[in-house]
């Protein structure tokens, strides 16, 4: 069983590398499949596809994405963590399962350091904090809307789109940082809560910059930071939360793709080499673009360094903000 303390400890170690350098497999395999925690149609899945498509004919014959959703995308990570190290089964993840879960759950049914090999980030995405019509035109920055909630307290909830994710927990630190008693509304995914933001019932959402976009550019809710470590390419008008004084706040999620543990070390090269192929297609990088998420291609020992230092950095702040799945 995982716990923070297994996890920090592990990460403090750098002992996510478990594998040996190995020549490239040699042969392709006959199939393989991606398996996403989430419902089809949203970012994981539009990620597991986007590859699948060249994966097939690189690294397998075909490639299929296999959709098992449920309990926050940890039904999928047991999945591939019971199936075979014959990279026929790979995960493909946002890396809150792996990062933030073990500080959130106090049981979860997978060991992110011990049943999984990292073989390369996929892509990258932003948070941002938007407002609706319930939120005056004269809120134009996020100092403006703490003072705001300061006055109108009865508006001190913000929307995410899942307790424990990384969106409920920007809001958190928002709350801590600027010593206002904001509240969590959790939804069943972002899409009702932009629903509900655009409508005027709901003052303030955290989300990823990508589910935020098109209401944005229409001009049906404006942006007031984004979590990058420097502004957005898809709204670079829009600051940062550092660039307005909460550095904490600073955030890029990444979606990543693991093999079960124990997967051959050549096997786990010629996928993270067909993923990097895949990344430098043009029709994928317009896809991602089009949910804002930016190519990040990387080594398994990249994957594995980002996985530790972000375990250091989000288990202090999970504990800071007090939230776990009991709560």
């Amino acid at each position: 069983m995982t716990t923070r303390r297994h996890l920090l400890r592990a990460a403090a170690a750098g002992s996510l590398s478990p594998w040996l350098a190995h020549p490239a497999w040699a042969e392709r395999l006959k199939s393989t499949k991606l398996v996403v925690g989430f419902a089809p149609g949203g970012t994981t899945d539009l990620v597991a596809r986007r590859v699948a498509e060249k994966m097939g004919g690189s690294f397998a014959e075909t490639a299929i994405v296999d959709n098992r959703s449920g309990a926050g995308g940890q039904i999928a990570c047991t999945v591939v963590k019971a199936a075979a190290a014959d990279g026929q089964t790979l995960l493909c993840t946002p890396y809150s399962c792996m990062v933030i879960y073990p500080f959130v759950y106090s049981k979860l049914g997978y060991d992110p350091v011990a049943d999984f090999t990292p073989v390369g980030i996929a892509a990258t995405t932003t948070q941002a904090m938007a407002v609706g019509p319930l939120v005056p035109a004269s809120v134009k920055n996020v100092q403006d809307y703490v003072a705001w909630v300061r006055q109108n307290p009865q508006h001190n909830t913000y929307g995410s789109p899942a307790a424990g994710s990384t969106s409920h927990f920007l809001g958190a630190l928002l709350g801590i940082e600027s010593h206002l008693p904001l509240t969590q509304v959790p939804y069943r995914g972002a899409v009702p809560g932009i629903a509900d933001l655009v409508a005027g019932q709901l003052a303030v959402m955290f989300t990823t910059t990508g589910d935020l976009l098109p209401h944005y550019k229409a001009g049906k809710l404006r942006l007031l930071a984004t979590s990058g470590t420097r502004r957005s390419t898809f709204a670079p008008e829009v600051p940062t939360f550092s660039e307005q004084g909460f550095a904490n706040l600073t955030s890029e999620e990444w979606f990543g793709f693991y093999a079960p543990a124990k997967t051959p070390a050549g096997l786990v090269q010629a996928a993270n080499t067909s993923l990097r192929t895949a990344l430098q297609d043009k029709a994928v990088i317009d896809s991602l673009a089009g949910v804002g998420l930016v190519p990040t291609p990387s080594s398994p020992e990249e994957m594995a360094e980002s996985q530790r230092s972000q375990a250091l950095r989000w288990g202090p702040l999970v504990k800071k903000i007090g939230f776990t799945a009991d709560s």
